[in-house]
């Protein structure tokens, strides 16, 4: 499907985001526009500090935005709302934080957590409907009716994601965020909570913003990855498209990281180092062009250019 065939879900434009005020002032996003589509799973990947999470702090709303907007189907929703559509974006976007430990209240009962947001609003007839939705929840995510009267300092790191997962998905959401919602679980059990977030992507037709810095991982779940350094976006492309060809410097380093499964082959590969000093901007300025194919990215007119050789004529570098 073309993309101006699909419906955009959430739309970024021209986005900031600045911590401190004067001197101490720091951007930690600058300038970032971006769609995410109905139904699919967008990748935000960067290294630590590049302004991944606070993005997706600024879209619920607990980083405010220094200038440029958010827009989820159309309307506003960075900035001052109505209690009706401060309610509404509350309900219908959701976070599945990093840390499952630091994100659950030590104090409250798995139950009690997971029925939280439907407390909040009154997403229940009685008491014996609640009662059956926090059940069919927490068995579709793979825990134990009797988990439900336990604390979460009693589980692993997998079962309080699950917990997370949970929490959200009972909220009968559009949109989920899911920040590395996987860094800090055992390999064996990424693979279940990533088949989980796909699985239920599938029944319910939800619409992920998965953020990450591990590209192997990405690959296996996103239709599309926006790559980003510095709180800035170098380039945009749908997953086979960007690993096939990807461009930008910063991409290629961050595919050069990617572990290879042959002990032998990993010993020999060699790791690119992306440095800002191969660019020059001192007289053109750099912009995030569309080359075609959907396919983004950031350089100067010359660099764009080398891009444009590189992808559609093969030329070697």
């Amino acid at each position: 499907m073309d993309n101006q065939e699909k419906e955009v879900l959430l739309s970024i434009q021209n986005l900031d985001v600045v911590f401190g005020r004067g001197k101490k002032a720091f951007k930690a996003v600058d300038n970032v526009s971006f769609d995410i589509y109905k139904g699919e799973t967008l990748s935000l990947v960067g290294e630590s500090g590049s302004g991944k999470t606070t993005i997706g702090r600024a879209i619920i709303r607990i980083n405010p935005c220094s200038a440029g907007q958010i827009l989820y189907k159309g309307k506003r929703i960075s900035g001052k709302l109505s209690r009706k559509d401060d309610r509404e974006v509350i309900r219908k976007i959701q976070m599945i934080f990093q840390d499952p430990a630091a994100s659950l209240n030590e104090r409250a009962t798995i139950e009690y957590i997971i029925s939280e947001g439907l407390y909040n609003f009154h997403l229940y007839k009685d008491e014996k409907d609640r009662m059956a939705k926090i059940e069919k929840i927490t068995e579709e995510v793979g825990l134990l009716p009797e988990h439900l009267t336990r604390y979460p300092h009693e589980f692993s790191g997998g079962q309080r994601q699950r917990v997370g997962l949970a929490r959200s998905i009972v909220m009968e959401p559009e949109f989920i965020i899911a920040d590395e919602p996987i860094s800090a679980l055992d390999v064996s059990i990424r693979a279940q909570v990533l088949n989980l977030l796909e699985r239920f992507k599938k029944e319910r037709g939800l619409t992920y913003l998965f953020i990450a810095h591990d590209l192997s991982i990405v690959r296996f779940i996103s239709d599309r990855i926006v790559v980003i350094y510095k709180g800035r976006i170098m380039e945009i492309a749908e997953t086979e498209e960007l690993f096939h060809y990807p461009l930008h410097p910063y991409t290629k380093s961050l595919m050069s990281a990617i572990p290879v499964p042959d002990p032998i082959l990993e010993k020999n590969k060699k790791l690119f180092v992306y440095d800002t000093k191969i660019h020059d901007y001192s007289e053109e300025k750099p912009e995030l062009v569309d080359l075609g194919n959907g396919h983004f990215v950031f350089g100067s007119p010359s660099e764009i250019e080398k891009y444009k050789k590189i992808r559609f004529e093969g030329a070697n570098e």
